[in-house]
């Protein structure tokens, strides 16, 4: 019995990711977008429920890349198409732009796959952190329409552009630490440990920042992996 439990977590995944794209398309992103949250918890305590039960399976890692998939591929560019419309573009082309992160994180959860270098840390945008920076977004622009993202997310290049950019970095060679702690990373306590460290303590003061200013929870996810990926990006750059 035990053996299925895993995948009976990761099949939550799955059905918080279909009815968020439900949700979505009613125009409801303060429902997608918690859903989309939840979608992310499930999929880590799949992995977690796996390890400490020790219920690994094959049929368990192709669910897995199944139900992300649907969670953070297709409906964070479902998030995006619909919040370009909804920004009075209609049926211009350029909405269409958005579904490239459904094609490229395809691509990137196959790769994932196959690839034996990701074991601790990621060569490339993870898929749950692309997704959440895209849901977040559209949830916040929801909420405020009169803020910066919301003005930018108004113009016609914003949401193209930031979808290209996020499918290129879902399949590119850049290296980004993983937030996977154990009990022997805190004994070495190496550079990554705390780059991972340092990452935590930030997204903290963007938390609280956040709730000091009045401003919606979803604009700390937002900021938190906007950071994420500068960081990555000048980590990268600086060789550091």
């Amino acid at each position: 019995m035990k053996k299925h439990i895993p995948n009976f977590i990761t099949s939550l995944n799955l059905a918080c990711g279909a009815v968020a794209i439900v949700f979505t398309f009613q125009g409801h992103f303060e429902v997608a977008f918690p859903l989309m949250l939840a979608a992310a918890l499930f999929d880590f305590l799949d992995g977690m429920a796996a390890r400490a039960l020790k219920a690994y399976s094959p049929m368990g890692r192709e669910l897995d890349s199944l139900a992300d998939m649907v969670s953070f591929g297709v409906l964070p560019s479902m998030m995006l198409f619909c919040l370009m419309r909804t920004c009075s573009f209609g049926e211009n082309p350029l909405c269409f732009a958005a579904l490239l992160i459904a094609v490229f994180s395809g691509l990137r959860l196959a790769k994932f796959n196959i690839d034996e270098r990701q074991h601790e840390n990621f060569l490339g945008l993870p898929t749950p952190a692309c997704a959440l920076l895209c849901g977040a977004l559209c949830d916040y622009v929801a909420y405020a329409p009169a803020s910066l993202p919301a003005i930018w997310s108004a113009g016609v290049v914003f949401i193209p552009v930031l979808s290209l950019c996020l499918s290129a970095l879902l399949v590119s060679e850049l290296p980004m630490f993983s937030m996977k702690l154990s009990a022997a990373a805190f004994k070495t306590r190496d550079a990554l440990f705390y780059k991972r460290m340092l990452f935590v303590l930030e997204v903290i003061v963007i938390a609280v920042l956040v709730a000091v200013f009045g401003a919606h929870w979803s604009l700390a996810v937002l900021l938190s992996f906007a950071l994420y990926i500068l960081k990555n990006l000048l980590y990268a750059l600086l060789k550091v």
